[in-house]
């Protein structure tokens, strides 16, 4: 596809407004937001309707953009839920993406062997902006799993054990300077809010790692720890039911989380060495 064709039918044809003309700029923001919105849904799809309260567009802008991005392949509409999806090009583009590692790949010894030793469900995030993105999971054997995240899906920093740890390791005003800015979107998110994460991040830090319990999946626990430790990037977590991270046995799942991730630290370091040469 002519990427010079591409760009042009991306732009959205507003109406004329005096004195303040669309920016080429400000159109790609929209699209881009428009892309986040409905991966925010993961599998599940949104109607125009979601996606227009949600970015707070007019639902006829929203009906223009969604039938352009459409076309060209990045969105799809399934015809009898009404819900869009992310296109196939998205993933053709990410596949070429190709960065100095892929850490999902990194990580998932350690994910599988956590998953082993400890029968939970083993989740990586990773930091993207002012969220966090799960990209990669292992389940464990327990027969009742915590599924509380699909690959793919994005929260607010903070949201979620993984969100939490990034935000525990962060220097303390980046920290802070992230839950004013996500404030607005923590009320979705059942119990979470801005002080109950300061003080879930105090808590944090004292003990080295992070703690949820019932705050945004009821009946769900999960402790997540980030790293590196000098620029967390991304964070393991370990969920599971409520009665299974009990107080006696948090430390016990960090205790068997840290070398894994000394691990995956050091192949960092190796794979960005390499990657240089």
């Amino acid at each position: 596809m002519n990427k010079k064709a591409i760009a042009v039918s991306l732009e959205t044809k507003e109406p004329p407004h005096s004195g303040n003309s669309k920016t080429g700029t400000q159109s790609i923001e929209r699209v881009v937001q428009m892309l986040r919105i409905v991966a925010s849904r993961g599998r599940g799809g949104m109607r125009i309707g979601e996606i227009a309260a949600t970015s707070g567009l007019p639902q006829s802008t929203c009906f223009r953009m969604l039938h352009r991005l459409e076309a060209e392949g990045l969105l799809n509409r399934d015809m009898h839920t009404r819900k869009y999806y992310l296109g196939p090009l998205l993933y053709e583009l990410g596949l070429l993406a190709r960065p100095r590692y892929r850490l999902s790949e990194l990580c998932d010894g350690a994910l599988q062997k956590l998953a082993e030793v400890t029968q939970d469900t083993i989740y990586l995030s990773e930091r993207s902006g002012l969220e966090a993105v799960c990209t990669h999971r292992a389940l464990g054997d327990y027969p009742i799993k915590s599924l509380a995240l699909d690959v793919g899906i994005r929260r607010p920093l903070g949201v979620g054990a993984g969100g939490l740890a990034i935000l525990c390791a962060l220097p303390p005003d980046e920290a802070e300077s992230i839950i004013d800015a996500n404030a607005p979107k923590y009320e979705k998110y059942g119990f979470v809010t801005a002080p109950y994460l300061r003080e879930a991040i105090k808590v944090g830090r004292d003990k080295g790692y992070a703690f949820l319990d019932s705050v945004v999946t009821p009946g769900t626990a999960a402790i997540g720890i980030a790293f590196p430790p000098d620029n967390p990037i991304a964070a393991i977590s370990v969920a599971a039911i409520s009665g299974r991270l009990e107080s006696h046995r948090r430390d016990e799942v960090a205790r068997l989380m840290r070398p894994q991730i000394r691990s995956i630290c050091e192949a960092m370091t190796n794979q960005a060495v390499l990657a240089d040469r």
